[in-house]
């Protein structure tokens, strides 16, 4: 099989049918950018484990994926998707960047949820965009930004009932999307604990990867027991 892109958590190969890809989940944890990197042995397996059955989830609840199936402890096979270079957040509380950027005190929250916008581009930093910097970069229709809106909101309602069940709190999370063939708009790469912040509803207890950026406690210990929580639910 051809390695046709390496990112920071997982490599993406070509296989023999075109219209399938094959995903490898890598032992690497890293925050600030890629600016902080480790090993972490079992990490690529958990969040392969996690993310399948979140996609099967939210699949069964009307959001459609590039996701195919679970193949391995650490693999999955996806469809090919020319990928939206934008990164979609959804806010329930206010946490991370938001705090910092524009004093909301952490755990504020937002109703209706916040959707904002961020351009995927390591060499800017990822910058956060307006509706007018997506449309004059030309990275998506205004048809499409109100789409891509939307599915990201339909992805927190069911998210957030999942949580629910869980005994957690979805305080915000990023998707990313990409347009099949037909131009068809699907959720791409990944839903785990490395791409939402989640929180114990009752003590606050981190389930994510703040624990990691923190130094607050072990990133494997942490998404056991949430991928533990999500077997006790299904």
């Amino acid at each position: 099989m051809m390695l046709l892109y390496e990112g920071k958590a997982k490599k993406v190969f070509k296989t023999e049918d075109p219209e399938v890809l094959r995903i490898e989940y890598k032992d690497e944890v890293t925050a600030g950018n890629g600016a902080r990197r480790d090993f972490m042995e079992g990490k690529g397996r958990l969040n392969n484990l996690i993310s399948s059955d979140i996609f099967k989830y939210l699949e069964k609840n009307g959001v459609k994926s590039h996701f195919i199936e679970r193949i391995s402890d650490t693999e999955q096979t996806v469809k090919p998707l020319g990928i939206i270079p934008l990164e979609v957040t959804v806010r329930n509380r206010a946490a991370g960047s938001i705090v910092r950027r524009l004093g909301f005190k952490k755990g504020d929250e937002f109703k209706p949820p916040l959707v904002e916008f961020y351009y995927k581009e390591d060499a800017l930093d990822d910058p956060i965009l307006t509706d007018d910097h997506v449309l004059k970069l030309g990275l998506a229709t205004k048809a499409e930004i109100g789409e891509l809106k939307a599915a990201a909101l339909k992805v927190n309602k069911v998210l957030i009932r999942m949580m629910d069940m869980m005994g957690m709190e979805l305080a915000d999370f990023k998707v990313e999307f990409g347009r099949d063939n037909e131009g068809n708009i699907l959720l791409a790469d990944e839903i785990s604990p490395d791409t939402c912040r989640i929180w114990d509803a009752e003590t606050d207890e981190n389930f994510d990867k703040d624990v990691y950026r923190n130094s607050t406690g072990s990133l494997i210990d942490t998404y056991t027991k949430f991928y533990e929580k999500m077997e006790a639910v299904k």
